[in-house]
């Protein structure tokens, strides 16, 4: 009997994680009981200064001189949405040193684990789950193609929304793209008394930026050729 294989059309926590860290620009990493803020607003990652490594083994940690750290990350949607909080990400592990938040020299981190919390739940990812895992290729894009959509092109999104099954009812106030991955575009309906989040897949997952744009104009091709008898949010 032949097999086949469910379509994926979300990423796996692992993916979000990995998503999450390449896009960071910003992260708070508590060392030695003290709290420091990073913000990097060059454009390159906050992860940038720190190196995850595989744990050298379960009594070095309580060597004298290793020091337990823990980064925590927050990921905010980019566009107006109401609740922007999308997800809560900490990877906990130890370093050799306390952190130096003032130091040019790069920094390992021996990694311990990474916890993901979304309204979904909580999924805690393991460093082989993450080296197995390929980034995004639109991860470090989204932000900027979602407020482009925004910005530019905000009449599609009501086009959009004639793929959603079931087709919203009018008690919907505002709709707006919350997320973007290599699956898909989640918009959120935003209610009179609250909100619900829909995915929007790619016909296939995106292996290439480049393939970005033409999965999108899919989607509002798609959307085009969908009967209509109603002008939802237009």
């Amino acid at each position: 009997m032949r097999s086949f294989r469910a379509r994926v059309i979300q990423p796996t926590a692992a993916e979000r994680v990995r998503s999450i860290l390449a896009a960071a620009h910003s992260m708070a990493v508590v060392s030695d009981g003290v709290r420091s803020e990073v913000r990097r607003l060059d454009g390159s990652g906050a992860m940038s200064p720190i190196h995850l490594h595989e744990p050298s083994g379960a009594t070095r940690a309580r060597t004298a001189g290793w020091t337990p750290v823990r980064l925590e990350f927050t990921d905010i949607a980019p566009t107006p949405v109401r609740d922007r909080l999308r997800a809560r990400l900490t990877l906990t592990g130890v370093m050799a040193a306390a952190y130096d938040a003032g130091s040019a020299q790069s920094t390992c981190l021996e990694f311990g684990q990474a916890v993901l919390e979304d309204p979904e739940g909580r999924a805690v990812v393991t460093l082989d789950a993450l080296r197995a895992t390929d980034l995004d290729p639109i991860a470090t894009s989204e932000a900027g193609m979602l407020t482009h959509l925004m910005d530019s092109h905000r009449e599609l999104v009501p086009l959009l929304l004639r793929l959603v099954r079931p087709q919203p009812d009018r008690s919907v106030l505002r709709a707006l793209p919350v997320a973007m991955d290599r699956y898909g575009i989640t918009v959120r309906l935003e209610y009179p008394s609250g909100h619900h989040d829909v995915r929007l897949p790619f016909a296939t997952p995106v292996t290439h930026i480049d393939q970005a744009g033409p999965q999108i104009q899919a989607l509002l091709a798609a959307a085009r050729r969908c009967s209509h008898h109603n002008r939802l949010l237009t």
